[in-house]
């Protein structure tokens, strides 16, 4: 038998920081998760015009000045406001934490399209002028730029940087953060995801274009995956990081738990640029089981990447349904059909909506599901209601996303 997996060596969740378009802190998110509060409006932007999206309503001045808003990003505010809230709800005593050995890892679906779009829409209005450009627009559309702005908002000078990958980039912010602390880089990680993509016209243009844009006279039933009526996609907006730390540094202040990271995979498809490929989707999903020790029957909940596109759930199902087609005990949900599609903040909101189960366990159902497509009938799978179980132990958290990347992560109680 092989031994246990020494503390310095096992990596923790100790402090969430969120906002979502039904909710600026955990306890509001999973609230509306449980009572089927949608946080999807009606929207416009220039040039698409009246659409659907999840607009979030957090306060940007709680930890940043006008002026600082004025000259970030969307993006960066959503960073800064999410790290905060982790780093206060994790119990760390902040201002005696050596700042070098805290490390930054935001992920990103796309950054800088919103500011570029937004001076080319100014210079416009003088001719194409380009002497009226923002001198800001360098800095507010570097790749760094998100996880740039948490550091200098909270004087951090370890490493950090964004990690782009797609929709599975909230996954991958916190699968790298893991990976830095194992490797020493640093002691406290702050990882996850962020999103601004609903001020981006383009992406609701490119949907548009795809036939992938959702529409429903009923916003909040806009976004439904797995129904046979479901048309597409609501774009969303929304940011969740995690404060994850060692789990050997956790105990030792006495930190509250939210779960330990014991699997994490992620690989790559190598088919298409948009369309998926189960079987890759499957692999990656048995490649997180197997580096937790784990069987399939041991899930108690997957959280499904399912974003109401007729293909993408269909393929997403079939990868389910191959991995877990035998687990009577594991239950099946997903969070998009409260929120729409939060783009790179995804994977890590809808992991975050699913972690109260370990204390409450409840499963949170998937919503808008009134005609199910029988393509993506799963046993387990919890509509309409949240469904309570005798307990929940682990959580399996799919995120995949454009260009044929996949991720998935593994978190169980402690």
């Amino acid at each position: 038998m092989s031994s246990p997996v020494p503390d310095n060596q096992r990596i923790v969740i100790t402090g969430v920081g969120l906002t979502a378009p039904n909710g600026n802190t955990l306890a509001e998110y999973r609230a509306a998760l449980l009572s089927g509060k949608s946080g999807v409006q009606p929207y416009e932007i220039r040039y698409v015009g009246k659409t659907l999206a999840g607009v979030c309503n957090f306060d940007e001045l709680k930890y940043q000045n006008r002026r600082n808003v004025r000259r970030g990003t969307r993006a960066g505010s959503i960073g800064i406001y999410c790290a905060n809230e982790a780093i206060a709800d994790s119990g760390i005593d902040w201002a005696n934490v050596d700042r070098q050995r805290v490390g930054v890892y935001v992920g990103v679906t796309e950054h800088g399209n919103v500011e570029t779009e937004n001076e080319i829409y100014e210079i416009k209005q003088y001719d194409y002028d380009t002497s009226v450009w923002s001198h800001h627009h360098n800095p507010r559309t570097v790749a760094n730029n998100p996880a740039g702005e948490i550091t200098l908002n909270m004087g951090i000078t370890g490493p950090h940087y964004t990690v782009g990958a797609a929709c599975a980039a909230g996954n991958a912010g916190l699968i790298q953060g893991a990976q830095q602390l194992l490797l020493g880089e640093c002691d406290v990680a702050i990882g996850g995801g962020v999103s601004e993509s609903i001020h981006t016209f383009g992406i609701f243009a490119g949907f548009a274009s795809q036939g992938a844009l959702a529409t429903h006279d009923d916003p909040t039933k806009a976004s439904r995956p797995f129904d046979r009526d479901r048309n597409g996609i609501v774009v969303s907006e929304g940011g969740c990081l995690f404060v994850i730390e060692r789990y050997s540094d956790a105990s030792k202040r006495g930190a509250k738990i939210y779960g330990e990271l014991v699997g994490y995979a992620m690989n790559s498809d190598a088919s298409d640029f948009v369309l998926p490929n189960p079987i890759e989707q499957a692999r990656c999903m048995r490649m997180a089981l197997q580096r937790a020790k784990l069987n399939a029957g041991d899930i108690g909940i997957v959280n499904t990447h399912a974003t109401s596109t007729t293909s993408g759930d269909i393929q997403e199902c079939a990868a389910v349904r191959d991995v877990f087609g035998g687990a009577e005990s594991t239950l099946i949900n997903n969070t998009k059909s409260f929120i729409g599609h939060a783009m790179g903040a995804a994977g890590s909101l809808e992991l975050a909506g699913n972690l109260p189960a370990f204390d409450d366990g409840v499963c949170h159902p998937t919503i808008n599901v009134d005609n199910l497509d029988p393509e993506c009938a799963l046993d387990g799978l919890v509509i309409g209601e949240p469904r309570q179980t005798k307990g929940i132990d682990t959580i399996l958290n799919n995120s995949f996303g454009m260009l044929g990347i996949n991720s998935a992560v593994i978190i169980k109680k402690v």
